[in-house]
């Protein structure tokens, strides 16, 4: 578990909270982590990689296709084998 501080609170925030947090029958800090906890769980998730992302946000200015068609494959472990064996000072390999 994660600790976090948070300095410059303001008095009346906190007399808030320590309010609500006894009204609902918690310590001002277990009040606190239910407040962020909900707050985060009602952001929208958004699962997508960073590519997709990336793709997203230069989508809107054109040339994205040309790009990713210049874009290399991803190398494969086949790939990094033949790297290793052409090596200099590689070892053939059994």
């Amino acid at each position: 578990m994660a600790t976090i501080t948070i300095r410059d609170l303001n008095d009346a925030t906190r007399d808030k909270l320590r309010v609500r947090a006894a009204r609902n029958g918690r310590s001002m800090e277990a009040e606190a982590r239910s407040i962020l906890d909900h707050a985060v769980a009602a952001e929208p998730s958004d699962d997508s990689g960073l590519g997709t992302k990336i793709r997203s946000m230069f989508a809107e200015i054109g040339f994205i296709d040309e790009v990713v068609d210049q874009i290399p494959p991803r190398a494969t472990e086949r790939y990094f084998e033949q790297q290793r064996a052409s090596a200099p000072g590689a070892q053939p390999s059994p």
